[in-house]
């Protein structure tokens, strides 16, 4: 999701299933003011509501922005039969340490059911 598509998401009120976890982020006076104009003009949203979309965008976009960096090891062909080579750059190790983060957020949540 692109920030620009972000209005559109908050009209539909899409969900996700949320953490337990929580950060708390101070702002800027001029982010804190900004922060309050869009809970106003998105009322059903809570401020942390709006944080949390604003973070999750941001995160999408940093990582769709990461350079490609060409590696040496070819791991496919494209349909005109052209070689793909391994991304070396920041891309594969945000993916692998996400997964990991993932994967240990479930196992707490699983370990806080039972």
């Amino acid at each position: 999701m692109k920030i620009k598509d972000l209005v559109s998401y908050w009209d539909k009120h899409a969900s996700r299933k949320l953490t337990r976890d929580a950060h708390a982020v101070a702002l800027s006076d001029l982010h804190h003011q900004q922060l309050e104009a869009l809970s106003a003009l998105y009322p059903l949203k809570s401020p942390q509501d709006l944080l949390r979309d604003l973070i999750t965008v941001t995160l999408d976009e940093i990582e769709a922005e990461f350079p490609y960096v060409q590696g040496d090891q070819v791991v496919a062909f494209d349909e005109d039969g052209f070689e793909l080579y391994e991304d070396t750059g920041l891309t594969p190790e945000f993916v692998r340490l996400s997964q990991k983060h993932i994967k240990r957020l479930k196992a707490r949540q699983l370990e806080s059911v039972a």
